[in-house]
């Protein structure tokens, strides 16, 4: 790698640190031709930096220049840092050197937008189309769909790419337009329903003709940042779910905003991400993707906040205490679902143990249910209803206490563990 590659390499995959919506599953690109990679449908084994972020994909912008000055992002075109941009033929190069050597199992790129979104969006897919025709690259590539950019480029991005993705950013119109006044939600929109349609056209005619073409396999995703404006978490929540069901994205990706431009004024003063926030979205989305939550239980008007305290099926299960306890031997699938300590494989294996006798506690705790927690909010044979007994706000410090102390439990034993620890030093020869 030439001197000029490597310092590209250095500025670029720091600026794409910011874009969290890279993940690989749901590809299953079979390698027939004795090219190289192999895309597959469980996904790719990720590792992670220390702040959290995904590096066993190749993820790299082609470019930080832009030609937009959003309020909330780093390589907005006002700021004053060192910019660089890749050619074509240096990622495809850079793409297969990494994955020979096996540092990498696939390539996420991203881009500022340079000149115009079709200029942008075209070299990005001449990148996906070399590795696919010229190198035989059949492993997993994900490719951001440039809001503005011609149905017709978006079209072909899909045909070479595994997964696409446009960014909505900021939750809503309004805001969207105060921070980013240059974007606006139509050019965001668009995109994603033909990227929708394009995937159901593909699927039928793959049904009659199996050599038809894929289009984005792997499906689309979207990122929503966090706390750069002042939508509440119901606001967000609705708007996920609403993408879920309007756009089929298999991915709604939230990120904490990183206060990367403090001078500017429209933008909130915090000192750090709002991660706990972003955390308990990413447990609300996981309830509406697999505990079959609808966004209007999560939260209501009275409550346009998650708590910060609790994650949201717990917060649940406080604010509506007239739903419990839950008989475990008679309750459906659904509200077996909504007791705080039980999960998805939990609830399937209650409903197929309990056709053949009746359950107890001890047969749940084999089942592996988090009793401390589930124990308020079930009713067995031998254990009766015990929520009732409870104030919400009393029951909830009760909870909290017993958390707080396993926690402090499980820091002294690692701690002991640490100063018990006796290393033997490598003698330097």
């Amino acid at each position: 790698m030439n001197e000029t590659v490597a310092k590209k390499l250095q500025i670029l995959s720091d600026a794409a640190k910011y874009d969290v919506s890279c993940a690989s599953s749901g590809s299953n690109r079979a390698n027939r031709s004795k090219g190289i990679g192999n895309g597959v449908a469980c996904g790719i084994c990720h590792s992670f930096t220390d702040d959290g972020r995904c590096v066993s994909l190749f993820k790299i912008l082609m470019t930080n220049h832009c030609i937009y000055d959003c309020a909330y992002c780093i390589n907005r075109r006002s700021n004053d840092r060192p910019r660089a941009t890749f050619t074509p033929q240096e990622i495809v190069d850079l793409t297969i050197g990494f994955y020979r050597r096996n540092y990498i199992e696939g390539l996420f790129l991203s881009s500022g937008v340079i000149k115009s979104p079709d200029h942008t969006m075209e070299r990005m897919v001449s990148i996906a189309k070399k590795l696919r025709t010229e190198e035989n690259y059949n492993g997993y590539i994900h490719l951001k769909a440039i809001p503005g950019a011609s149905g017709m480029l978006i079209h072909e991005a899909g045909i070479w790419a595994d997964r696409l993705s446009v960014n909505m950013e900021i939750p809503t119109e309004p805001n969207l337009k105060k921070l980013a006044p240059e974007k606006n939600y139509p050019d965001i929109i668009s995109p994603m329903g033909q990227i929708r349609d394009s995937i159901l056209v593909a699927k039928e005619e793959r049904k009659k003709y199996r050599k038809a073409p894929r289009f984005a396999p792997a499906g689309q995703s979207t990122q929503l940042i966090v706390g750069a404006s002042p939508e509440t978490d119901r606001q967000i929540i609705l708007l996920s779910s609403g993408l879920y069901k309007k756009q089929n994205l298999k991915r709604v990706y939230f990120s904490g905003y990183l206060p990367v431009n403090e001078y500017d004024k429209r933008l909130p003063a915090i000192s750090r991400p709002p991660l706990v926030r972003e955390n308990r979205l990413y447990q609300s989305d996981w309830l509406m993707r697999f505990y079959r939550f609808k966004a209007e239980e999560i939260l209501d008007e009275d409550q346009p906040f998650l708590d910060l305290d609790v994650d949201p099926k717990l917060g649940y299960a406080l604010r509506n205490m007239h739903l419990f306890p839950v008989d475990i031997n008679k309750a459906d699938y659904e509200m077996i679902l909504r007791v705080p300590g039980i999960g998805v494989q939990s609830a399937q294996k209650i409903i197929r143990a309990r056709k053949h006798r009746r359950l107890t506690m001890l047969h749940l705790k084999k089942l592996g249910i988090v009793m401390k927690r589930a124990k308020y909010f079930i009713s067995t044979n031998e254990l009766p209803a015990s929520c009732s007994d409870w104030e919400p706000r009393r029951l909830k410090h009760k909870l909290l206490s017993e958390m707080n102390a396993k926690f402090k439990k499980t820091e002294y034993t690692q701690l002991k563990l640490f100063t018990d620890f006796k290393p033997v030093l490598p003698t330097l020869h």
